[in-house]
């Protein structure tokens, strides 16, 4: 005997069943965020009316904003950055690397360094190191190099080792904290199949440990731009000590900080920019998917002003 399936079941065996009722998504509204853009609005309006107000002569700005003057400052401010960040680089590797050493000599060593510069501000190391004449009156070299103190350790001498050593400790504890964040199996597995410790070093964590490594790094890099400013006490002429002088020559000494300051935020905006590429660079073997570009942000940011009041969920 045949049984119908469909008539045991209730209903007829040629009728569909019913699709289920479309649901509609109601976006959620977020007052407060309307709240809080038009109180940062206000304010933002305030102080922008505030300086207006203020006895300021906004227009010696663009003046001098191109003044030979302060790009050669500007020059000379990059280019402290970037040679003292590649002193630290080099020194803060070499510093991490002995740190981690089972050799007690070279750990000890490298716990001091990191200890003593950390521990003194780097504007006292700064006024150290141009005053060191009062300990070592001649700087002897052998057949090389033999001279007054004073004649050697130039402004930018200064600059470079106060910035350059000072920032060899921060960058140890950087690059320390990169190479312990790479699991200890991988060294094991490299060491098994016959490669040295250099060799490991180079191949296997240290490419692993960029991707820790290069976000602090670059906050390290903008760190020092602003920092260059405090070399102005040892007389070397970068943007902040440029603005300075011109300030007191023309007498607008406020409006020529304001100047500097717009100086220092173009900079550290475009290194930001090269920072954040650089970091979805090393995001690529970690990351299933790369984070948007700016660009892209703004873009979805734009297309999603328009939000539909309704849809399939």
């Amino acid at each position: 005997m045949t049984v119908d399936i469909d008539k045991t079941a209730g209903g007829p065996a040629d009728t569909p069943p019913t699709p289920p009722e479309a649901i509609k998504a109601i976006p959620v509204r977020h007052y407060g965020r309307y709240v809080s853009a038009v109180v940062a609005i206000a304010l933002l309006v305030a102080v922008v009316y505030a300086f207006s107000q203020g006895k300021i002569n906004w227009g010696a700005i663009p003046d001098y904003f191109f003044d030979d003057r302060v790009l050669t400052g500007m020059g000379k401010t990059l280019l402290i950055t970037v040679l003292a960040m590649l002193i630290g680089i080099v020194g803060g590797i070499l510093l991490a690397v002995m740190r981690l050493s089972k050799n007690p000599v070279t750990s000890s060593i490298s716990w001091f360094y990191i200890w003593f510069f950390r521990g003194t501000p780097v504007l006292v190391q700064l006024v150290v190191w141009f005053n060191l004449g009062l300990v070592f009156e001649y700087i002897n070299l052998g057949p090389f190099y033999r001279d007054e103190w004073s004649d050697f350790m130039t402004p930018f001498l200064t600059a470079l080792l106060g910035l350059g050593l000072n920032e060899a400790a921060y960058m140890a504890e950087i690059c320390r904290a990169g190479l312990l964040a790479v699991d200890e199996g991988q060294t094991e597995a490299a060491h098994a199949l016959g490669m040295s410790h250099a060799k490991t070093l180079r191949r296997i964590v240290v490419p692993q440990a960029m991707r820790v490594i290069v976000p602090p790094t670059g906050n390290e890099v903008i760190n020092m731009l602003k920092t260059t400013s405090l070399v102005s006490v040892v007389q070397y002429a970068e943007l902040f000590r440029v603005a300075q002088d011109i300030g007191q020559t023309s007498g607008a000494p406020a409006e020529m900080l304001f100047l500097a300051a717009a100086w220092y935020l173009l900079l550290t905006s475009v290194f930001s920019i090269g920072q954040y590429y650089l970091e979805r660079h090393y995001a690529r073997g970690s990351s299933r998917q790369l984070p948007p570009t700016p660009w892209q942000k703004v873009k979805a940011n734009m297309f999603s002003l328009g939000r539909p009041k309704g849809g399939m969920a």
